[in-house]
């Protein structure tokens, strides 16, 4: 490939660079990463790490989303997801409105597990399901949490604006993403839910890590840890402090906090290790094997790859952890591999990643990014990667 495909990050940033009059040296060195790295992404030889994309995002004056070109619209439209949207973002704004009289309301055992199959069918990688089903949920959860207000209702509404989170975040929605965090806020503070709340500042804290904001993230997370000593004693607020401590160590590393992010890498192991795997409690995912994996996108942060694919070499994915946490571990792993010029085995690592959550792979910025560098990568592409290259929609 001569030139790098128009829809590539690299184009994309190419693109700004030049409406911005910048050489590519000069946004180099304004991003404070190196000439020939520059290069080579512009070019699609590399991707982009998260951490320089969100420098050179920043250098740029634009968002993340801007160069990654999420949404991906005809994917959405491909997946029927493109008019699921919009009905979730309306049922965002009930929040203040009140019972609605001419809404059927359930039970609250109804209504409880609806929300919880939610968070399940997400966490199972179905993205379209709770897409289509979402928006009139949480209408019927804010009416009844409004008709008669019960903490467990108000609960549940949290809970499916965390999924409307989920989604919108999966997708490239990342307008729509913060105004669930923001709903979320409101509906735990109703319940009194301490766990609710800190889940909500891991969720928020994720949005500066995304963005390069990396202490303001970091000051979100030690927020929400304070906020969970308020929670009962016991293994919710555990498992939330532990994750809590997994987004401030990946935060450090992408801020060159290594002593820092050693700290609550180890913060995290020592709950890890009293409490053991923890997969439903509160639909998080929490444990010895989620330390690792965090130590292993926290070495790959740091582009030290050899190092993180030690650790990644080492860890065993129990066989009941959620499809999609198991997926992006597989997509992380096949970016480190990528950098050290395993190529075939990046793509196999790809390959694992869409056939455990296919939706959210399609629509993920690491999966693509690592496969336009792939392909570039071969002299003939053969007929596998091709096939998934066009599934991607690249």
């Amino acid at each position: 490939m001569a030139n790098p495909d128009p829809d590539s990050v690299g184009a994309r940033i190419a693109a700004f660079r030049k409406v911005r009059h910048f050489t590519q040296r000069g946004l180099a060195d304004r991003a404070n990463i190196s000439y020939s790295l520059m290069f080579k992404i512009e070019q699609g030889d590399k991707p982009a790490s998260p951490p320089v994309l969100a420098t050179l995002a920043r250098a740029l004056s634009v968002s993340v989303a801007d160069l990654t070109g999420q949404p991906y619209l005809d994917a959405l439209c491909q997946d029927q997801l493109d008019g699921l949207i919009q009905p979730i973002r309306e049922a965002l704004d009930l929040f203040d409105l009140g019972a609605d009289a001419d809404l059927p309301i359930r039970s609250i055992q109804q209504l409880t597990a609806d929300a919880d199959r939610m968070c399940g069918l997400i966490r199972g990688g179905d993205l379209r399901t709770v897409a289509a089903e979402l928006a009139g949920l949480i209408a019927e959860i804010t009416s009844a949490a409004y008709t008669a207000p019960d903490d467990r209702l108000w609960q549940a509404l949290a809970s499916t604006y965390r999924s409307a989170y989920d989604i919108a975040h999966k997708l490239g929605f990342h307008d729509l993403s913060a105004l669930a965090l923001d709903r979320m806020a409101w509906a735990s503070e109703r319940a009194s839910d301490a766990v609710s709340a800190s889940t909500r500042q891991y969720l928020r804290s994720l949005a500066y890590l995304r963005a390069g904001q990396y202490r303001t993230g970091m000051r979100i997370a030690e927020a929400g840890r304070q906020l969970a000593t308020q929670a009962a004693d016991g293994l919710e607020r555990e498992a939330v402090t532990g994750q809590l401590h997994l987004g401030s160590a990946v935060l450090a590393a992408r801020a060159g906090q290594r002593d820092e992010a050693e700290q609550q890498l180890a913060a995290a192991d020592r709950i890890a290790n009293k409490v053991g795997e923890i997969h439903r409690v509160r639909w998080l995912t929490f444990g010895p094997t989620n330390v690792s994996v965090h130590r292993t996108s926290a070495l790959i942060d740091q582009c030290l790859y050899l190092e993180a694919l030690q650790v990644a070499s080492t860890i065993t994915v129990p066989t009941d952890w959620p499809a999609s946490r198991t997926a992006r571990h597989h997509a992380e792993i096949a970016r480190a591999l990528l950098w050290t010029n395993k190529h075939d085995a990046a793509f196999q690592n790809l390959l694992r990643a869409r056939e455990l959550a296919p939706q959210q792979s399609r629509h993920s910025p690491t999966v693509r990014e690592t496969m336009f560098a792939i392909v570039r990568a071969r002299r003939t592409v053969p007929d596998s990667i091709t096939g998934f290259a066009a599934w991607l929609g690249i």
